[in-house]
């Protein structure tokens, strides 16, 4: 992202415009890139940015919630769509924050952002896929797009979701049906592929995690695919 403003401003809303006399400086978007790290393996921004565990991020700011096209959101998020949540910069800033103070069912299974300036240089990188629309910088690969390389017949794999429920009790004694964090992130209405990376991942330890590296171990390509498909849809 060198070569960018690193510095942003941003007016904050007052009744529903910006009012530029107003602006206040939002941070460092070069730092706020790296902090995306975070973020990157659920949600994507950029030209190609699509929906997978979570939706993009391009032109979030001052987006009404839940206005994704065809994005699975909680029921509380769409709650609070209802009651006129707007992803301003108080709004955005509060749920990076806490999630879950914000959006209490929100099926968004990340524990938030403490520090105040990373918030604030976090904001000002996701500022870059708002402000210009018809110019949007590139970005880096998302998190699971890099993490394993699988052959092309392994996510061929059409996975049998009946077979995929049947296995599944393992995995739901930790991981929510209802999409709700417990300490451990929700996998319900994961895309399949990205499920599919992320067992293989821990299968072929490359992600670090010793209770799913034993678990993916133990998980033939056909039940992987069968797990996903059955999450992919489960609600």
């Amino acid at each position: 992202m060198r070569g960018f403003i690193t510095s942003l401003c941003l007016a904050l809303p007052v009744g529903g415009a910006l009012a530029e006399e107003e602006a206040i400086p939002l941070g460092d978007a070069d730092r706020g890139a790296e902090i995306y790290a975070q973020c990157s393996g659920c949600h994507m921004v950029g030209p190609d940015a699509t929906s997978g565990i979570g939706p993009p991020l391009n032109g979030v700011f001052d987006r009404r919630a839940g206005a994704i096209e065809g994005f699975f959101y909680s029921k509380s998020l769409k709650r609070a769509a209802a009651d006129g949540l707007v992803w301003d910069l108080e709004h955005l800033d509060a749920y990076i924050e806490n999630p879950k103070a914000l959006v209490s069912g929100t099926r968004m299974s990340f524990r938030g952002i403490d520090d105040p300036q990373d918030r604030s240089d976090l904001l000002a990188y996701l500022r870059l896929y708002s402000d210009n629309p018809q110019n949007i910088p590139e970005a880096a690969p998302t998190a699971q797009a890099v993490e394993v390389a699988l052959p092309a017949d392994i996510l061929e794999i059409v996975g049998d979701a009946e077979y995929g429920e049947y296995l599944s009790s393992e995995c739901k004694t930790c991981h929510q049906r209802d999409g709700s964090d417990q300490g451990i992130p929700s996998i319900t209405l994961w895309p399949e592929e990205d499920f599919v990376v992320a067992m293989h991942a821990y299968k072929q330890k490359i992600r670090p995690h010793p209770v799913m590296q034993m678990m993916a171990s133990r998980l033939s390509a056909e039940e992987i695919a069968a797990l996903a498909a059955y999450f992919a849809k489960l609600e």
